[in-house]
């Protein structure tokens, strides 16, 4: 085994290391121990004379130590940090220290029994994509460590309903600004927020809650900090030795050799290491398309093609496969998810089946249609509605997860808030609807940080989340309820996710009333007899006796909708039973007339479904189940969370600290006063038309036809602005 790991030799204890220096003409491990003397513990070439070992009699968890490799050419040592390493210091520093794994005691059988008898095709999979540290700070501004996220953060996602929880980045990396994206210690989870035995507590509590673990993971490329892999030995090894297959010059950093045996068992082994040591349940393998493509954010001239002439990285390609053959043979359960933006095929079909071998892809197609379409000006959407209904034309081409994250709130794109045009209210009132769509459009669901409550301001990696708007606003309070009521129903309800990657699970119902700007659809579970009707309004305008055709005769009932009062909405509704019409509509023998609201999306359920629903008991949803027997040295007692969710937000939060008395003020009479205009004040109704389509027509033609009267929902006033950001120690935790 590579890596430094405590052993027992000849009866005397101590540590084994051992690394991989090919070219190296000499290695030995330096640290306090030996005052950092090149001389003291020098290593033997074993084998082949690749790799060098040592053991050093008498060390102790927590010891520093690096590799001194003297290059081929002699000269200065190369101080190294160990490849293989569990734990590292804390930046700045960037030597490796001792850790020793087998001593934690795991609780989470259980959930690895379940995971075998519910897999995730058929299963609910809402994810909450989080950066440890920015997502909730101390009042100090420093980081919540593992344990204390294990308390806070597992306990804020279980009462939010969410299933799976997707860490950014967890390797060693030295700078904050990569987000993790650029490594040095791939086996190191980063000591920023405590150690290796803190981070699998957070796991064990998040499986005793019953949410997955999902880790972003990057082997495509390595940052070329000099205690990192970039000249190991002072040669190339983990790169290539072509330059312009190992330069990224976008990025500023190395790409992995994938033609290497030994460097593609190097991520291999990593994969699997965090999947036997830490228990998580999936990967998220960022910029595939960077391994997949040689000419991937390069000019010509800057790449050079394979040996048939194309663009394709056959090393990576054959890495991948690999890869994933490895991660399923031994872990069949486990979530393999590539964050693919290009229209390669069968990125998340077998091997065997020619497919690259994940089981997800992130929908980034799906993704970049929706938010710009979602941008427009309701006026401008009727010209648009392709954005809208494209992505049904590919949805089950793969299994997709619909991502919302932490890619599309930074660098000037905006908070998904911020995206919305229209007033303050309308801006609240768009997020709703489109998340309400979002939700019952086929294919798994992930939402970025901060999302949930609708925070105004672009993702800060560097600084807490607004909190405090949950606290002081009541629109960003009606948010998170909403977020919750939404995450809720999407549980409950098999429609929403058993049948996610094929037609079954899924009939239009209209797709091209661009006039009006609605679409709806049917979500129809494994179970036809069990499905829902959904209907998406992405103008402010309300429609009455809007006809829509429907499955199935009977009564009706509206069971969610976004413009909710709760919600911070209008509360425009459809009450009692619906009852359906033998008037045909959209090559359906039955139809209903029902109230659109405006800016929304409502879910209806045939009366005889409504027993199909899968409730779950408040208990179940906000008891969060602590670990036991994984016993830690005593340490602070964790900081309790900023914001609590639904009507005790404000009642049991402990509060934020003051920010300066006029500032706080003059946020909170502005947001009062932009939340209490809402959506009395209505345009003059204005006469709108549906058409009953013409036979085979339902899916060619924009629904127009009788006269029915409209109103536009309008919300604060044109000047309404969102509320400013607090201070830095106002945002943070206490």
């Amino acid at each position: 085994m590579l890596g430094a790991h405590f052993v027992e030799k000849d009866g005397r204890k101590g540590v084994r290391f051992s690394v991989w220096a090919p070219h190296a003409k000499s290695v030995s491990v330096v640290g306090d121990f030996n005052n950092w003397d090149t001389r003291t513990h020098t290593m033997e070439k074993i084998g082949d004379g690749e790799i060098w070992v040592t053991f050093i009699e008498g060390l102790e968890e927590g010891e520093v130590y690096k590799y001194a490799i003297e290059p081929q050419w002699g000269g200065p040592h190369i101080m190294k940090a160990d490849p293989y390493g569990f734990y590292a210091e804390k930046k700045p520093n960037t030597a490796s220290r001792l850790y020793d794994l087998s001593k934690y005691q795991w609780n989470d059988a259980a959930w690895q029994e379940r995971k075998k008898t519910h897999p995730s095709y058929s299963n609910p999979m809402l994810t909450y994509e989080v950066h440890l540290g920015s997502w909730r700070r101390t009042l100090e501004g420093g980081y919540l460590s593992y344990r204390e996220l294990a308390d806070q953060l597992v306990g804020y996602a279980k009462k939010m309903n969410y299933t799976h929880i997707e860490i950014m980045p967890l390797c060693e990396h030295p700078f904050d600004g990569s987000w993790g994206y650029q490594a040095t210690g791939y086996y190191a989870v980063t000591s920023r927020y405590g150690e290796p035995d803190d981070f699998r507590y957070f796991v064990d509590t998040a499986h005793a809650n019953g949410i997955a673990v999902i880790m972003d993971w990057v082997p495509g490329h390595f940052c070329k900090d000099e205690q990192g892999l970039r000249h190991f030995d002072g040669m190339t090894l983990y790169e290539s030795d072509n330059e312009q297959r190992a330069e990224n010059w976008e990025w500023g950093t190395t790409n992995f050799d994938y033609g290497r045996t030994e460097v593609q068992s190097f991520l291999i082994s990593n994969a699997m290491f965090w999947f036997e040591e830490y228990h998580i349940d999936g990967l998220r393998i960022d910029a595939v398309a960077n391994m997949l493509y040689l000419n991937y954010g390069r000019k010509d001239g800057e790449w050079q093609p394979n040996k048939y002439g194309d663009t394709g990285n056959l090393e990576a390609m054959d890495f991948i496969k690999k890869l994933n053959e490895a991660i399923f043979k031994f872990h069949p359960d486990a979530l393999m998810i590539a964050e693919e933006s290009t229209a390669w095929p069968l990125i998340s079909k077998p091997v065997y089946m020619g497919g690259m071998g994940f089981n997800y892809k992130w929908n980034m197609g799906w993704m970049n249609d929706m938010l710009s379409y979602m941008s427009l000006d309701p006026i401008y959407r009727k010209w648009n509605q392709d954005k809208v209904t494209f992505s049904f034309m590919y949805a089950f081409s793969e299994n997709f997860v619909l991502p919302l994250s932490h890619d599309e709130v930074v660098h000037g794109k905006c908070s998904l808030v911020s995206k919305m045009p229209g007033d303050y209210w309308q801006k609240f009132a768009g997020l709703r609807g489109f998340f309400g769509y979002w939700m019952a459009h086929p294919g798994k669901k992930l939402l970025f940080m901060g999302g949930e409550f609708a925070q105004f301001i672009e993702w800060n990696y560097d600084d807490s989340l607004d909190w405090h708007l949950v606290e002081e606003y009541p629109m960003h309070t009606k948010m998170l309820e909403y977020s919750r009521a939404l995450n809720k129903f999407y549980k409950e309800n098999r429609p929403f996710w058993e049948v996610d990657f094929d037609w079954n699970g899924f009939e239009w119902i209209d797709c091209n009333d661009s006039e009006n700007s609605i679409i709806t659809f049917v979500r129809k579970a494994d179970n036809d007899a069990d499905f829902l009707v959904v209907l998406c309004n992405f103008t402010p305008e309300v429609r009455h006796d809007y006809r829509i055709g429907v499955p199935k005769k009977g009564e009706y009932r509206e069971v969610f909708n976004s413009d909710a009062e709760e919600f911070g909405g209008s509360g425009v509704k459809n009450e009692g039973d619906l009852h359906t019409e033998d008037v045909p509509w959209h090559d359906r023998e039955q139809s209903l007339v029902i109230t659109v609201p405006p800016m929304a999306t409502i879910y209806l359920r045939h009366k005889d479904t409504l027993p199909f629903v899968k409730r779950s008991t408040p208990e179940e949803e906000t008891e969060v189940l602590v670990v036991k027997g994984a016993e830690k040295k005593k340490e602070k007692e964790p900081k309790k969370p900023a914001a609590e969710v639904s009507d005790s937000a404000q009642k049991e939060a402990p509060q934020a600290e003051q920010s300066p008395r006029e500032a706080a003020e003059g946020e909170k009479a502005h947001e009062e006063k932009a939340a209490s205009s809402k959506t009395e004040t209505v345009k003059k109704p204005s006469v709108a038309s549906q058409k009953k389509p013409k036979g085979g027509e339902a899916k060619k033609t924009a629904a127009k036809a009788r006269p029915r009267k409209t109103e536009t929902a309008k919300g604060a006033k044109k000047s309404a602005k969102p509320p400013k950001k607090s201070s830095k120690k106002k945002a943070a935790a206490q």
